[in-house]
C-alpha cells in the first residue's frame, strides 16, 4: 500500500495499522456509495486490490480494508459485544454502521478465520480462503485452486450483489 504524503494522514495510518486494520480504498471519497467491502489480510492484498480495481472500473464501487491484525479486530468485536474488555473503536472505524454493503473476506489461511466479520454489521458475507492442504505449484495456480485469486474474488462480490 502506498503511504499517505500528508503527515497527519501518515500518523493516522500508523495508528490504524496498530489498531488492527485500515481502509485502503474508499469509494465514498469519490461520492459513490460502497457496493461491496473486500477485506483482505497479508499476502493476498495484491489480488484484493486488483479485484476491487476491476469491480470499480466496471461500475461496482468496491471498498478495500486491509486487516493488519485480525486478532485485534476480533478482540474489538468481542469488546463491542460486551464479551471482553477492550476498545471497540476500530470496529466502527472499519465497518461504519451507515455502510450496508456485503463483505468478501480473503485470507491465505482458513476462510473461517475472518468469518467473525459478519458480526460487524448486518450484511451478506462470502469468506474465501484455503480449506484443503497439500497442493504444490506456483502462486497463481495455487491461489486459483483455492479460490483466492482476483477472478474468484470478483465472482464472489458479484454473486453477493445479485
Amino acid at each position: 500500500a502506498s503511504l499517505p504524503d500528508d503527515g497527519d494522514a501518515l500518523e493516522r495510518r500508523h495508528r490504524d495499522v496498530l489498531a488492527g486494520g485500515y481502509r485502503l480504498r474508499d469509494p465514498r471519497q469519490s461520492g459513490l456509495p460502497t457496493a461491496v467491502t473486500i477485506v483482505g489480510v497479508g499476502a493476498v492484498m495484491p489480488q484484493v486490490v486488483a479485484a476491487a480495481d476491476e469491480l470499480t472500473a466496471s461500475g461496482v464501487a468496491a471498498e478495500v480494508l486491509c486487516l493488519t491484525s485480525p486478532d485485534l479486530v476480533f478482540r474489538a468485536m468481542r469488546a463491542r459485544q460486551g464479551l471482553s474488555p477492550g476498545d471497540p473503536a476500530v470496529i466502527d472505524e472499519l465497518f461504519p454502521p451507515d455502510v450496508t454493503a456485503p463483505f468478501v473476506t480473503v485470507v491465505d489461511g482458513h476462510p473461517h478465520a475472518l468469518a467473525f466479520i459478519a458480526g460487524a454489521r448486518p450484511a451478506p458475507i462470502a469468506c474465501l480462503g484455503v480449506d484443503d492442504f497439500g497442493q504444490s505449484g506456483d502462486l497463481d495456480d495455487l491461489y486459483r485452486h483455492h479460490g483466492i485469486d482476483t477472478d474468484t474474488i470478483i465472482g464472489a462480490a458479484v454473486d453477493l450483489l445479485d
